[in-house]
Formats: C-alpha cells, sequence, structure tokens
C-alpha cells in the first residue's frame, strides 16, 4: 500500500482535501502531523485508522524522518515556510527505494498580485491573465518579493537538486469558498471575513472602486484536483507534469469583487443584520483596519487559468460558484456573532 505523510490536516484545505482522499482510498497508509492531542483526537475520531505524529512546521527533524519514509508528502499547512518545505524534500531525498518520492507543495495566487502591491494600486482592475500551460515559465520565474514566491522557490530549487529521487508538484489555489468537510476548520478567509466585516460595519464593504478580478474554486473541486495528483504520483507519476513545470492552478472561472460585496450586503440587509445594503468604499489603509490582509485579497488583481490539470488529469470543477454560497456565509457569521440562534440552540428549543 502507497504510504502517505500529510500535513495540515486539521486546516481548511487540508482537512476538506483528506476527507475527498480518504473516501476514494480508505486502505492507504496514512500518517497525519497536528500540534497537539486536542486536534489530534478529532482526526482520530473521524479517520481511526490514521496514525498521529505530534509536531509542528518547526520540528525539522520529524518532517525530515517521516518524509523520508514515505511515498506521497502533501503539504497543506503553510504555503510560506520555507525551512518545512526543504525539510520535506530533504527526507525524500533520502529514500531506500529506487522509485522517486513526491512532494505536492499548496501555494496560492496570492502570488499573482505582486504587481498591485509594488504599485499600491488597490481597487482597480488589471487585463493580465496568467496560466500554466503556455505561459509556465512566466509563472514559475515571478519576482522574489511576490507573495509565496520564496518557497515556491525553495521547492523549485530543491526538486532541481534531487531531480532523480524527489518529483515535485506546486499547487495554486485562487479564492476557496463553501463549507469544509474536514474534522476542525471548515471556514475560509476571504468570503467569511468580508461577510464578518459587513455586519459590524453595518454597510457592503469594497476595496476602492472594488474593480479587482480574482479566480474562484469550490473547496470541494480543489480537493478533487488534490486527488488526481496524489493518484497520479501514486502510479508512479501518472499523466501529471512534475519538475520545473509542475505548476497547477486550480479555478473554475472568474469574478469581480464588487459583485461579491453587492451581494454579501444585499444578503445582510436581506437577513436583517445591516439596515440598508449599500455599498461603502474603503481606501487601503482603512480595510486593513478591519482585516490585515483586507487590501490585497479583497483589493489587488489575481487572475490565473487552469489549463495543466483540465489537460492532462481531466480535472472537471461543477459545484456551485462562490456567489452561490454567500447567503449561506452570512448566515454562518451572524450566527457566530450571537445574532441568530444556532442549530444547538433551536433543537434545545431555546432559539
Amino acid at each position: 500500500m502507497p504510504k502517505l505523510f500529510l500535513l495540515g490536516t486539521t486546516g481548511y484545505i487540508g482537512g476538506d482535501a483528506l476527507y475527498a482522499l480518504y473516501e476514494a482510498h480508505p486502505d492507504w497508509e496514512y500518517t497525519c502531523v497536528v500540534r497537539g492531542t486536542d486536534k489530534g483526537s478529532l482526526i482520530a475520531a473521524q479517520y481511526p485508522k490514521i496514525r498521529l505524529v505530534y509536531g509542528d512546521l518547526d520540528s525539522i527533524d520529524l518532517l525530515t524522518k517521516e518524509a523520508a519514509n514515505a511515498d506521497v508528502v502533501v503539504n497543506w499547512a503553510s504555503a510560506d515556510h520555507s525551512a518545512a518545505a526543504a525539510a520535506l524534500i530533504d527526507g525524500l531525498s533520502k529514500r531506500t527505494a529506487n522509485e522517486p518520492g513526491y512532494y505536492i507543495h499548496t501555494s496560492g495566487t496570492g502570488v499573482l498580485c505582486f504587481d498591485d502591491l509594488a504599485r499600491k494600486t488597490f481597487g482597480e482592475s488589471s487585463t493580465k491573465v496568467y496560466d500554466d500551460w503556455d505561459s509556465i515559465g512566466e509563472v514559475t520565474s515571478l519576482p522574489i518579493e511576490a507573495p509565496h514566491r520564496p518557497t515556491d522557490k525553495v521547492v523549485l530549487d530543491g526538486q532541481a537538486a534531487h531531480a532523480e529521487k524527489v518529483k515535485t508538484a506546486i499547487v495554486c489555489p485562487p479564492t476557496i469558498y463553501d463549507q469544509g468537510r474536514g474534522p476542525v476548520n471548515q471556514r475560509s478567509i476571504q468570503l467569511p471575513e468580508l461577510s464578518r466585516v459587513t455586519i459590524e460595519q453595518g454597510n457592503g464593504v469594497q476595496v476602492g472602486a472594488g474593480k479587482t478580478i480574482w479566480t474562484q474554486v469550490n473547496v470541494h473541486d480543489l480537493s478533487d484536483l488534490y486527488l488526481l495528483l496524489i493518484e497520479a504520483a501514486v502510479q508512479g507519476g501518472g499523466n501529471a507534469t512534475w519538475g520545473p513545470e509542475g505548476y497547477y492552478f486550480s479555478e473554475n472561472g472568474e469574478f469581480l469583487w464588487a459583485d461579491v460585496a453587492k451581494e454579501v450586503a444585499h444578503e445582510a440587509h436581506r437577513q436583517g443584520l445591516i439596515k440598508e445594503d449599500k455599498i461603502v468604499s474603503y481606501a487601503p489603509e482603512d480595510v486593513s483596519k478591519l482585516h490585515p490582509y483586507g487590501p490585497v485579497v479583497w483589493g489587488a488583481n489575481s487572475r490565473g487559468k487552469a489549463i495543466r490539470a483540465r489537460k492532462l488529469l481531466g480535472w472537471n470543477p461543477k459545484d456551485r460558484s462562490l456567489l452561490q454560497t454567500v447567503s449561506g456565509a452570512v448566515d454562518i457569521e451572524a450566527k457566530k456573532k450571537g445574532l441568530k440562534p444556532g442549530h444547538a440552540a433551536k433543537a434545545a428549543g431555546t432559539a
């Protein structure tokens, strides 16, 4: 049976991906690293056959050792912990088997926001669209100051240094949304946080003119991509691309942040959470007071077409769109703030 070493399975992306992976292959051997028994117990309750080891991304010796004993390593824990990524690749390079080991790293399309960040232009549109096929060389050589780029480079350089023993792939998700199916964190960031600040501010929130464009992927569709890529690794590489061009965007269309801000405000008003559904334009420095990464995640452009996964792996994202999940996201944030009764209160008859 293939041996998998997984990081980040208590998180949003990793928790949902583990759900899809285990549903498809419950007989594989899984080892998950977790920080403590509180979260480890939740993993064990849902997946009693999974082996747990305790540590974090700074537990370099542990990561190296576990990677050396694995056939496939998947990192959903952090896009920016370069030392951990280097340790995982180093561990895979120590394998005694003749077959190479596979490392799948999670980055993010925040890497494409570098130009807006450099020019400090927020809320304005951009015509620049990247892709992971025809312009792959442009993507894998983005400036080092781009978000996530330093660790992406560690992965690419590590693969080049151990090309015969280690095969790498980088998955680069955009705005991720919908309810996760993992045992711990089931909440994404961009839409829930926009819902939260809209309720708190009493109005819709957009950065500047709100003209920025991102791509989107439902977390369930993203998990399908990880499943296909992991299955390819287990097959000895399969039809997937590994190494210098093993880079995968994971989008299912584009959206305008102004449209999302309007829909969130409309839903918050419809649910009686704000008095009117007006939109207020915020300067970047004011948005950063509402959320530290607000100017980037809502106000910078991130446009990248996912060609590679569709072309080579047959990936076919089909779950509901970002806008279709707004109502539920607003409802969840209202319940978290105690503005609506949750399921427990309703079940107890106290609502």
